[in-house]
């Protein structure tokens, strides 16, 4: 009965070790390192997304800060601006080319 028993554990062990072998060794072709690789690039852009994100928020909130600020301190409500470009009327390029 103990040779029995010992004999499962031995097959267990090595069907085991071979599953961990095989994956080990399909991970390290070029088909599976690219998949690691596209998951990590993948990941990355994620959270390079988020920092963007939390860079425009912190952005935006330091502005309303600002803008209360400057109507504390001057009693002028400040303007919010229309746009990304409202500062300006034309765009650069359009101005150097009339220089």
């Amino acid at each position: 009965m103990k040779r029995l028993f010992w004999l499962g554990v031995g097959v267990a062990a090595g069907v085991a070790a071979t599953r961990k072998a095989s994956r080990t060794a399909r991970q390290a072709t070029p088909a599976g390192l690219a998949s690691n690789l596209g998951d990590a690039l993948q990941e990355l852009a994620g959270a390079i997304g988020s920092f963007g994100a939390d860079i425009r928020a912190g952005m935006s909130e330091r502005e309303q800060e600002l803008r209360e600020m400057v109507e504390q301190r001057s009693g002028v409500p400040a303007k919010r601006a229309e746009g990304r470009h409202s500062a300006r009327t034309r765009p650069a390029r359009a101005r150097r080319a009339e220089s």
